[in-house]
């Protein structure tokens, strides 16, 4: 038996990023400032992290008023979560198959050896 792995999204596999993206999932949306209170991220890192969920089509951008005073609110896209339930998928396959016992192993490997 081989272990298998799901396929684990490397763009949802960062912590900050996943959490965005199940915050975004449960809500309808949501601004920058309670995105950091809920995800405990620096403003500088929250930043970058959305910017890359952006770029991959993950979540939309609305943004209302005008410099300072702008206030920004994020929201999953249908391919966002597309990519979440992918991602928990994943992740169901690899916690959900059987691991080949260790003395199993080693008993097929010395087999094969002589």
């Amino acid at each position: 038996m081989v272990f298998k792995f799901g396929y684990i999204n490397p763009l949802l596999h960062n912590e900050l990023r996943l959490k965005i993206m199940v915050a975004l999932d449960c809500l309808d949306n949501a601004d920058f400032v309670y995105l950091c209170e809920i995800t405990e991220a620096t403003r500088g890192n929250l930043s970058v992290q959305i910017k890359t969920l952006q770029e991959a089509g993950y979540l939309n951008i609305s943004k209302s008023g005008l410099g300072r005073f702008s206030h920004t609110v994020y929201s999953i896209t249908p391919k966002g979560q597309k990519a979440l339930r992918d991602y928990e998928e994943g992740l169901r396959v690899l916690f959900e198959q059987e691991v080949p016992a260790k003395e199993k192993y080693e008993d097929n490997n010395i087999k094969n050896i002589s």
